[in-house]
């Protein structure tokens, strides 16, 4: 509707119809302004980040760092990106109740009622239940976008215009549409999303066919090639009614055990976590609930995106970054001609290849004869273990953890 009134505005200006342009532009912008009104953002900050240990912590993990010395944090920058076009009255961010400090000193423009805070984590399908019921309750109408906190967006301008037409497309039509983009390499860590029919409300909107969750490299380069693939950024769109209504007839733990968590009455707020909230079960909004509703969807975008969930996953996007989109993390990651990766920090390399190092401020490291590994340093715990070697890194966090470092 709001594209149809520009465009009608545009002919009678030039038409000359100067009093009917004056009266369509109204129109158009009191339009525009309920659509906006009606747009919700759900940011979601619970995780620990344990993956990019010892940088990320358990008290302070990855989304509250400034990984790459950018000057912002991750759930800074999360917010600054959404606050563009979304109202911040509408940006609400869910977290841990022990990270409530540290969301409120680095974002302190966001008012407590904003905040749902989390007595315990429930994977990704609660804090979004807990949100849009009590969203659904200010404001029915509402569309939302809900968006992890850690990653990195190329192309702001293209991101603003795809997230946009996502809840333009959801504001008047039934379903949940996942924010895809074309890969730009054979990445085994990201999910996948296959696109099936095209929808009738946009050329890059599309049904979905199917989803996988992080494939072996054989079946990534596939994926690929077919040019059947987007990978799944995580971000999704709908509106809060349609959303209630499939938890409700997909979600049978919900629905039977707390109905009270999806209460559109007046009890749904904000302000207190549901009472059933540390008695759900741990699940993930894609599972337990996208891989059964029958309206969904896939949109096509045409930004640029990077997960920030390992340290090899930031070196490769570092290292693609001039290709395709991908995003730079920030102008203080620095590569070589040998795939070394330096992090916001300084580094000399003597016959060495496909590093990642991320070092406090005054420190530098040294580095020969290393090949494919991460060097980093945070609060007295220098890790140095092969980047690929995700079981490795695992069992050195629960060796320090026995230490209590």
């Amino acid at each position: 509707m709001v594209k149809k009134l520009a465009r009608i505005a545009k002919t009678s200006y030039l038409s000359g119809v100067k009093h009917q342009q004056s009266t369509l532009i109204d129109c158009y912008l009191e339009v525009m302004t309920s659509f906006t009104k009606s747009f919700y953002c759900q940011i979601l900050a619970g995780g620990m980040g344990s993956r990019l240990w010892p940088v990320s912590r358990e008290n302070t993990p990855k989304q509250f760092i400034d990984i790459s010395g950018s000057g912002r944090t991750l759930i800074q920058q999360t917010y600054d990106r959404f606050a563009r076009f979304i109202a911040p009255e509408n940006i609400y961010i869910s977290t841990l109740e022990e990270y409530i400090p540290l969301l409120r000193e680095q974002l302190p423009q966001v008012h407590r009622h904003q905040i749902l805070a989390e007595p315990v984590r429930r994977g990704t399908l609660a804090p979004v239940t807990w949100a849009t019921s009590a969203i659904a309750n200010l404001c029915p109408e509402a569309c939302i976008v809900v968006t992890p906190a850690d990653q990195e967006i190329y192309d702001e301008k293209a991101f603003e215009r795809d997230v946009l037409h996502a809840l333009e497309i959801a504001s008047s039509n039934e379903g949940v549409i996942t924010l895809g983009v074309a890969p730009t390499r054979p990445e085994t860590g990201y999910g996948y999303v296959q696109i099936g029919e095209p929808g009738k409300r946009s050329t890059d909107i599309f049904r979905v066919k199917t989803f996988t969750e992080k494939p072996n490299a054989d079946f990534a380069q596939m994926f690929m090639d077919s040019g059947e693939f987007l990978w799944n950024t995580g971000l999704f769109v709908f509106g809060a009614q349609y959303m209630i209504n499939n938890i409700v007839k997909h979600v049978p733990e919900y629905r039977d055990d707390f109905p009270e968590l999806v209460n559109l009455g007046a009890t749904a707020t904000t302000d207190i976590a549901p009472q059933c909230y540390t008695s759900l079960p741990n699940l993930s909004l894609e599972y337990a609930l996208l891989e059964h509703t029958v309206h969904r969807y896939v949109q096509r975008c045409h930004f640029g995106w990077a997960d920030v969930g390992t340290w090899d996953a930031i070196a490769t996007d570092a290292l693609h970054g001039s290709q395709n989109h991908t995003p730079h993390l920030s102008a203080d990651v620095k590569t070589d001609g040998r795939n070394n990766v330096v992090v916001h920090s300084e580094a000399l390399f003597d016959n060495a290849s496909g590093n990642i190092v991320r070092l406090p401020s005054g420190h530098m490291a040294a580095i020969s004869g290393l090949d494919n590994f991460v060097i980093t340093e945070e609060n007295g715990v220098l890790m140095i273990c092969p980047k690929t070697d995700a079981a490795a890194m695992r069992r050195l966090q629960t060796l320090a953890h026995l230490d209590a470092l």
